[in-house]
């Protein structure tokens, strides 16, 4: 597959993830949001790390380490989700103020 094709599915990826955590109101959405940045920023490392240096797996490497802090990111994001939705039932952006009791 061509450079060009795998860069315009991450440019498309990261623009869907920045589009849907900017209008998103539930914060399940905005999580998954930015989870499909993530999953851009990955393509990217894994492409050009194949591309200008196919005998070294920097990006690779690197790759898995934002999997990694992706899941560890979405593993407390759902807690703290679950857990002001059991407190205030309601998982809306714009109704989650903490700040008032």
């Amino acid at each position: 597959m061509m450079l060009e094709h795998i860069l315009v599915l991450s440019a498309y990826l990261l623009s869907m993830g920045i589009y849907g955590l900017i209008t998103s109101r539930n914060m399940i959405r905005a999580l998954m949001c930015l989870e499909l940045i993530l999953n851009a920023v990955n393509l990217n490392f894994i492409t050009f790390s194949d591309f200008f240096d196919s005998r070294q797996l920097k990006g690779d490497v690197f790759s898995i380490f934002v999997i990694g802090i992706a899941a560890a990111e979405a593993a407390i994001g759902l807690a703290i989700v679950s857990s002001i939705h059991r407190n205030r039932k309601s998982t809306r952006i714009n109704q989650s103020n903490l700040l008032n009791k």
